[in-house]
């Protein structure tokens, strides 16, 4: 079947449908030819009909079929040089997906010829390989814009009260009782009431979606009959993830991830996304030819000097050289499409530090993608949260990015671990990491809410696991427990993995609740991973990415000791709530402020007397206090009401044998009532005689409570 094909425009790339036909256009500086082939939806291996697109401008091959309709399934054929010395890999004999489809259809199968190059051969890339891969290949699906989103609205909650939720669609959901069994891991599952009532009532204002963009599965972990759980392996930028759909019809996916978003904003939730653009699925010089290798590889990917082999700042054997205008501008347009169609209201970017390289492959904070990103209209309002690391030379830039970044403060995390398990000569670095990080950001005249503190995140032991394994546990991986970091800063208390050790259970619940506690006693922006409010347990795996089964799925069957938990998260994050003295914008200047009897923060040993130098050095200050004067800080909201919160005062013991300490005085007509304790979790008591026994390793608050009297 043969039918005409207009000329078409250069844009908006990929697959348009306008109402009577579809667009397409494909950027390619290497390309000599591009064709178009449509697939039958009953089966997508059996090729229908082909077509070259007729146009090119600006290196942009374009062109427009009419009639043809959404639901349609096509793939890509690039004709052009395969010099892989010089970084070119055109192979027209390998079916590519279009890097700009707003759907996928199908998986990658590995038993079908998806790579370059003719496997087992000596300098075996050089050669192209000529057989077909469409029988292996997932299909790009023509998709309609359209979607009623009635009268949605983005909560647009600010960085000051924002609390973040880090999840997995379907480990999220999988186990729930009480979300229908065909709904369990998708999208629809994620928006239903049960899980929409958990997060409310949790109090988190913000969910942050593990990868949900198209991603393929490991050949590796297929042979092991394992699977890419976590998603970090991206194949499509603009699709979502068909996994993740309860109807698995052709473009399914993008109506229900809409539904989903439209569902959380109406629950005041805001859609945060996990995005993969420093790297894609295609791997290596040695990895398959599926899309942006086959279409202009040394347009998108950061190169050596020999263009044969790959830059390799990721760890996953190539990284996306979004110094390029062309790569650049894929992230933005994917970025803009997520806002713009998808409603999502910020992003996560991985390893994000591969962002920011520039030329001779160093990061700079001026980079190119991140001057577009602040200047850009739609993306410079949506949240931007950095993982600012990479394996890189100078990978680690904690600190390093510009405004209006935000980013994984991994000096916090560390900090927080270490001073809960004991170590020493950490009272000056918990000092920072407690109050803002003042020392990170403030030279760069950012904002305590610059960091995302959290202890633990997808990547790593859950916080059960942290307090319960002082090793990785990883041999369900099948890599003989090579993988995963060794350095977890985990303390078991005593016992390597689970026990019936009353005391040793009590310990680790303590701990618990003292990691939790001061997250979100801390100034800055908390983020807690799904489950760790009710203790998930992923049995000592600190690398769970292969892992789609029970031990990274969320329980939701809990026994008391989790319920306890449960509960006592809930008053903390309802607790940060309502205290503005823990959502401060500003650091600290440890003055008096307006006409207080406290300064804004002040530091005490556990005499009750002001800290001084000497005392921040002393290697064993694992017990000290501070004040935070709350009542002295009339903070404008974002209407500009003045807002007079609560004076705190936070008790830390991290020694393993109680100790006592003297409470400062209370502002006239005032008195310290006992709000939080993590050793009982007792609250309402107002402090006997101004003395207080911290036991070993816990934490207190008390609030100032009484006649504030002052300003108001």
């Amino acid at each position: 079947m043969s039918r005409e094909v207009w000329p078409g425009k250069p844009w908006p790339r990929g697959a348009t449908f306008d109402g009577q036909g579809v667009n397409f256009a494909v950027f390619s500086q290497v390309a000599t030819r591009i064709d178009v082939c449509l697939f039958d939806p009953a089966n997508p291996a059996r090729e229908t009909e082909h077509f070259t697109l007729p146009e090119a401008t600006d290196f942009v091959h374009h062109g427009y079929l009419p009639g043809l309709e959404p639901g349609t399934l096509y793939g890509l054929r690039v004709h052009g040089p395969y010099e892989p010395s010089k970084g070119h890999r055109c192979n027209p004999h390998k079916l590519l997906v279009d890097p700009y489809a707003k759907a996928l259809h199908g998986d990658v199968d590995w038993k079908q010829p998806v790579f370059g190059y003719p496997l087992g051969q000596a300098q075996q890339d050089l050669v192209r390989d000529e057989r077909d891969s469409a029988a292996g290949m997932p299909k790009g699906v023509v998709v309609s814009d359209y979607f009623d989103w009635g009268n949605d609205r983005r909560p647009e909650t600010p960085w000051r009260k924002t609390v973040i939720y880090e999840a997995h669609v379907r480990g999220l959901t999988m186990r729930h009782p009480d979300v229908p069994e065909h709904l369990r891991g998708t999208y629809a599952g994620l928006a239903s009431p049960p899980i929409i009532e958990h997060l409310q009532e949790l109090g988190v204002t913000s969910v942050e979606l593990l990868p949900v963009h198209a991603f393929a599965d490991d050949s590796f972990l297929n042979d092991k009959k394992l699977s890419n759980y976590w998603g970090y392996n991206t194949l499509g930028f603009f699709a979502p993830e068909a996994y993740y759909a309860s109807r698995k019809t052709p473009g399914a996916a993008v109506a229900e991830f809409k539904a989903m978003v439209r569902t959380l904003h109406s629950a005041g939730l805001e859609v945060l996304l996990d995005v993969v653009y420093n790297h894609t699925c295609e791997g290596n010089h040695l990895g398959p030819t599926l899309s942006l290798k086959g279409i202009d590889n040394a347009s998108y990917y950061w190169l050596m000097p020999d263009a044969r082999y790959f830059l390799d700042f990721t760890g996953c054997g190539n990284s996306v050289n979004a110094s390029n205008p062309q790569a650049a501008r894929l992230i933005v347009d994917s970025l803009r499409y997520w806002v713009n169609e998808m409603h999502v209201d910020g992003f996560r970017f991985d390893l994000a530090t591969v962002l920011g390289r520039t030329g001779d492959g160093s990061f700079e904070p001026d980079a190119a993608l991140f001057q577009i990103l602040q200047q850009d209209p739609v993306l410079g309002r949506v949240k931007l949260i950095a993982e600012p690391w990479d394996v890189g030379l100078g990978g680690y830039q904690v600190g390093g990015f510009p405004a209006p970044w935000r980013e994984w403060n991994g000096k916090y995390r560390d900090a927080l671990r270490r001073y809960w398990k004991g170590d020493e000569n950490l009272a000056s670095e918990l000092g920072y990491r407690l109050t803002g990080n003042s020392d990170l950001y403030a030279e760069a005249r950012r904002k305590p809410q610059a960091s995302i503190n959290f202890v633990t995140a997808h990547d790593g032991f859950t916080l059960h696991d942290l307090v319960t394994y002082s090793q990785k546990h990883n041999e369900a991986n099948g890599e003989h427990n090579r993988d995963g970091a060794d350095d977890n800063q985990s303390w078991n208390c005593g016992v390597e993995g689970e026990t019936d050790d009353g005391d040793i259970i009590a310990l680790r619940e303590r701990q618990k609740r003292n990691l939790l506690a001061s997250l979100f006693l801390s100034t800055g922006v908390p983020m807690i991973v799904a489950g760790d409010e009710m203790g998930r347990t992923q049995r000592g795996n600190n690398n769970a990415y292969c892992q789609d089964n029970e031990r990274s799925w969320v329980e939701w069957e809990l026994d008391e000791r989790a319920r306890r938990l449960l509960e006592f998260t809930r008053k903390l994050i309802q607790f940060r709530h309502g205290q503005p003295v823990l959502q401060r914008r500003r650091y600290f200047k440890g003055a008096h402020l307006w006409d207080s009897e406290h300064k804004d923060l002040t530091w005490l040993r556990p005499d009750g007397a002001e800290m001084v130098e000497e005392d921040w050095k002393k290697p064993s200050a694992r017990a000290l206090a501070f004040l935070l004067g709350g009542d002295a800080i009339p903070t404008p909201d974002e209407r500009g009401q003045r807002v007079i919160g609560d004076a705190l005062l936070v008790l830390l013991n991290a020694h393993h044998e109680p100790v006592a300490f003297t409470l400062p005085p209370a502002a006239s007509a005032q008195h310290w009532e006992l709000e939080l304790y993590t050793a009982d979790d007792t609250r309402g008591e107002e402090a006997a005689a101004r003395r207080f026994e911290l036991v070993g390793r816990s934490l207190a608050v008390f609030r100032q409570v009484g006649d504030r009297g002052g300003p108001c």
